[in-house]
């Protein structure tokens, strides 16, 4: 059963989280040196300031709930997503996003893609948001598993496309491995599972990835604890919206393509917006997701979705959109035809790693390019 979802966060909750916030101790937090050692404290004040000052989650609410909400069981998990109708006469799309961002890094794709014909469907993954509560630690494999469930019970056997970035991408891709004729062709702002045992062979692909190890050696601690100790890191960000909200901001900051600042800090207020920042940080506070978001690294490890098994090559129709990620660095289009057909590849000109909410029209663009692709070939 599909249900119409109404975003209703009680005021005992919003009263909470503020008055948390209010309440943090900043005497207790000495400045290391800009974001030379994790968030940079002056950029959390920031943003604390208009938490406590101008940020209206009733007005973000409203605004929330003029999009097309809806909420379903699938297979035991309470899922939420957004459905906007098309015409129906072009394949519906699937938006998936990843941590710790949100359904609304898709927001401003979503009525250029209606007005093509397509049926647009973005859930937030289980766990996250207002996919709540779930049954316990889901990986990626699993999750789209569930994902092809929910497009089936909104499509029956229609094929459809899949767009993806960060565990957005993982899980497109095990879509493409587990129901290979259920999708048309994937589109991917990164490219994260391989087959296993898959080396880089070219001067190329053996450069990219000595610098990516010792860019990914800086800055990837937070998945070894979300992937080993999700529950123990619950504990503290749970009580913590200020905690939370440095956990996330560090992300943004890190890994958007941003400018710097003269003391070599990102300039993360060139691209993002306090409410658009605090916004995605309260889909992790009020409904109380930011303990079970996490749970999809710990779920990675338990069903060893991290590869694909030895030898696998992915038949359906491969997009990559290689945006400029300054962390997660895009494998040249050599290493990742080694596991994926490769069908189209861009080269992104600007786009960090929360692609389609930095550079909406280059997403976008290239997202329809690479339907157009899939499309011809097919007539």
């Amino acid at each position: 059963m599909i249900s119409p979802f109404t975003i209703h966060i009680s005021d005992e909750r919003i009263s909470a989280i503020r008055s948390k916030v209010a309440a943090y101790d900043w005497a207790q937090l000495p400045d290391a040196g800009g974001w030379s050692a994790g968030v940079g404290v002056n950029d959390l004040k920031r943003l604390v300031a208009y938490w406590l000052d101008t940020y209206d989650w009733r007005a973000v609410e409203q605004r929330l709930n003029r999009l097309p909400n809806f909420k379903t069981d699938v297979e035991g998990e309470g899922i939420h997503f957004l459905h906007a109708k098309g015409e129906g006469m072009r394949p519906p799309v699937l938006l998936l996003h990843g941590w710790p961002g949100s359904y609304l890094e898709f927001e401003r794709l979503i009525d250029p893609l209606v007005a093509d014909g397509h049926d647009v469907v973005i859930p937030s993954l289980p766990g996250f948001a207002f996919s709540q509560p779930i049954t316990g630690v889901l990986g990626p494999r699993r999750i789209g598993e569930l994902m092809h469930v929910l497009m089936t019970r909104l499509f029956g056997d229609r094929r459809y496309f899949v767009q993806g970035g960060d565990w957005g991408a993982a899980i497109a891709s095990w879509m493409a491995y587990s129901q290979p004729d259920a999708l048309l062709g994937f589109h991917l702002n990164m490219v994260s599972v391989l087959a296993k045992g898959v080396e880089p062979t070219t001067l190329e692909e053996k450069d990219l990835f000595k610098r990516r190890a010792e860019i990914l050696d800086w800055e990837t601690g937070y998945n070894h604890e979300q992937e080993t100790r999700p529950q123990t890191l619950g504990v503290a960000l749970a009580g913590s919206p200020v905690g939370t909200a440095g956990w996330i901001l560090e992300k943004f900051g890190k890994w958007a393509d941003l400018g710097k600042t003269a003391n070599g800090s990102p300039d993360i207020w060139s691209k993002f917006s306090e409410d658009e920042l605090l916004t995605n940080i309260m889909l992790y506070l009020a409904p109380s997701s930011v303990v079970t978001s996490t749970w999809i690294y710990h779920g990675k490890r338990l069903e060893g979705s991290q590869t694909f098994p030895v030898g696998t090559r992915i038949k359906v129709p491969t997009g990559v959109a290689a945006f400029p990620d300054p962390v997660f660095l895009p494998p040249p289009r050599s290493f990742a035809e080694k596991s994926y057909n490769i069908v189209h590849w861009s080269e992104m000109p600007e786009g960090g790693h929360f692609a389609a909410l930095e550079q909406p029209e280059l997403m976008l663009a290239d997202l329809r390019a690479f339907i157009a692709k899939i499309e011809g070939g097919r007539r």
